[in-house]
């Protein structure tokens, strides 16, 4: 595998990109920091609201989990309605739900209006189910959200699994056909259009090494040179350093992995992917993959290894799970292998707000397509004074631990238990599955 490329697979369908300027204002309405989904969301708004925007980045725009990520699309709140219910009371648990499915309807609304050229989709998913006892749960879970939220769904037994999905290795799933895919650098590209034709600033390789406070609003300082701002965005999700501790202790930055295949036979992929849906799983330490948007190849996604590691090592583990999940990948070699960083709460929410008079949103949960596009897009709502850029996450505890400074110390140890129980769980589920397959008078 010495010749896998290390860069995103998606990088190579975008042309070159916009030339920018390296020279920084010395003053501007709005400072955002973090070029990617969010930041350029949230610039879009407050340009196109006349303030002077500038977005700057400490890599090139767009070089973190917005052009690394799987580019699939779900209603991105991880808790369940009746978790949210037993914290925070009925009505709040609906809005912050509620959130969810705006933000999956915003993105679609907004890719049609603004006609971006992103191969965005309504594919649905394939949720599929590792034991038979997941499957029973996710089951009963989708109905509770298609009549208490609205959310549609439907079940598919292991029986009929392989009109979904090309593979024996789960035991049904539910598919929920509003979900969508999309191509992350392409949508990204766009959104950097846009911010550009709006007349926002984005400056890259320009790392954000201080904020002070003012009297007219704040001071960042960077290697080449120092803005004032008077209203400040911090956008950095999973790339989010000290530049405000409060902001650090409040996210776990997770690796994530992900290849891409060799082109592949076309009547091979239609085979494992008939319907064409993007699919993930529910083990606890989740796998997700899709075709890329010309189906010539599959683009498979997860974590392998207990600590963070380097594509090279990442690779064959990440082929040797696609191989067993779809053995008659095994023919066929990868391209490309890569990883970026997702941030995860300590809550699975998202989170926005201000904070020390600094507006913020992260913290997506691997869920950042979507929603951080639309919280980006709220942040910037919000500096404009609107209304409307009020959510349902703005007012909820923001949680940390004693002695977490934004370096997960505890992740290794909590990745090996998840990962050795859903091994443990698939393996026990697939050897009952094998003994009630296999006659009585043949050796298993």
């Amino acid at each position: 595998m010495s010749d896998i490329q290390s860069r995103p697979y998606w990088l190579d369908q975008l042309g070159p990109a916009p030339s920018f300027s390296d020279d920084l204002p010395a003053k501007v309405d709005v400072l955002i920091v973090g070029a990617g989904y969010t930041g350029l969301n949230a610039a879009i708004e407050t340009a196109r609201a006349g303030r002077s925007t500038l977005v700057v980045d400490a890599e090139d725009a767009g070089f973190g989990c917005s052009t690394r990520n799987g580019g699939q699309i779900s209603t991105s709140v991880k808790p369940s309605l009746e978790k949210l219910t037993a914290r925070f009371g009925s009505d709040k648990a609906r809005a912050i739900r509620g959130e969810g499915v705006r933000a999956l309807g915003w993105i679609a609304d907004f890719v049609a209006a603004e006609g971006l050229d992103c191969d965005f989709r309504r594919a649905g998913r394939f949720h599929a189910a590792h034991t038979p006892h997941h499957y029973e749960d996710l089951v009963r879970n989708a109905d509770k959200m298609r009549t208490q939220e609205g959310i549609e769904s439907f079940a598919v037994p292991r029986s009929e699994q392989r009109t979904e999905l090309g593979t024996d290795s789960y035991f049904g799933g539910v598919v929920f056909p509003d979900h969508c895919s999309l191509h992350p650098a392409k949508y990204h590209r766009e959104l950097l259009r846009l911010a550009l034709g709006a007349r926002a600033q984005v400056v890259g390789h320009c790392p954000v090494t201080a904020i002070e406070r003012t009297g007219a609003g704040f001071k960042a300082l960077t290697p080449k040179g120092t803005v004032a701002a008077r209203d400040v965005i911090v956008a950095t999700n999973g790339y989010t350093t000290n530049l405000v501790p409060w902001l650090r202790r409040r996210v776990i930055p997770i690796g994530s992995y992900i290849i891409v295949t060799e082109e592949l036979p076309r009547d091979l992929v239609d085979r494992l992917f008939p319907t064409g849906r993007i699919a993930s799983d529910t083990c606890k330490v989740v796998y997700y993959y899709r075709t890329t948007p010309d189906r010539r190849r599959l683009c498979f996604g997860g974590r392998v290894t207990a600590g963070e590691a380097d594509p090279a090592v990442s690779a064959p583990r990440l082929y040797a799970a696609m191989c067993r999940i779809f053995p008659e990948i095994a023919d066929y070699g990868i391209t490309h292998a890569w990883n970026g960083t997702v941030a995860y709460s300590f809550d699975e929410m998202a989170h926005t707000g201000v904070h020390d008079g600094i507006h913020y949103a992260l913290g997506y949960c691997g869920s950042g397509v979507s929603m951080g596009s639309y919280l980006g897009m709220r942040a910037g709502q919000k500096v404009l004074g609107l209304a409307m850029g009020r959510t349902a996450f703005d007012d909820l505890p923001h949680p940390t631990r004693p002695l977490y400074t934004g370096k997960p110390w505890f992740l290794p140890a909590t990745v090996a238990w998840y990962r050795w129980k859903d091994s443990r769980e698939h393996r026990k589920a697939m050897q009952t599955r094998q003994r009630k397959d296999t006659p009585s008078d043949q050796p298993i």
